[in-house]
């Protein structure tokens, strides 16, 4: 199916924003963020691992997954990384952060990890809404593996 092959690319690429953006907090120090910014970033990073695998395996449940996860995790980063400082705790604000190491770089990888988690949630969601369609009329669901059963019989 053609929604599971494009849901692996952008897996792939909120995987690769999520590594690098992982490596930019690195760089910057991890001193450089709240304890409420760190473990939000930890619990984020870990339902996005293991989503990224669900995808990539073909699981039955990643699609779901990514739907669950990809847009809550781009809103969230985009509310800790892209808002000027709105809370004390949940707040690494880039527009006019000065001396806490944001660079260009810190800026790109963010996009790239916000862009790739909303597309991955999109296009999860498209799936998860399609196959509820199907059971909606009726209609045995579409396996990510090839066509259908019935399309198969029907040859």
């Amino acid at each position: 199916m053609r929604e599971e092959r494009w849901l692996r690319y952008a897996a792939l690429f909120y995987a690769t924003g999520l590594a690098l953006h992982t490596a930019d907090h690195l760089r910057r120090g991890v001193d450089a963020v709240t304890p409420q910014v760190l473990w939000a970033g930890n619990i984020s990073t870990l339902l996005g691992v293991t989503t990224v695998v669900l995808v990539l395996l073909g699981h039955r449940l990643g699609p779901l997954a990514a739907a669950v996860t990809g847009l809550p995790v781009a809103i969230g980063v985009s509310a800790v990384h892209l808002l000027p400082e709105w809370s004390a705790a949940l707040s690494d604000a880039f527009p006019g952060a000065r001396g806490t190491g944001v660079t260009a770089m810190s800026w790109t990888v963010v996009l790239i990890e916000i862009a790739g988690a909303a597309l991955m949630g999109a296009i999860g969601l498209t799936i998860v809404l399609k196959e509820r369609s199907y059971a909606a009329v009726g209609m045995p669901r579409r396996s990510s593996t090839g066509p259908s059963r019935s399309t198969k019989l029907s040859k």
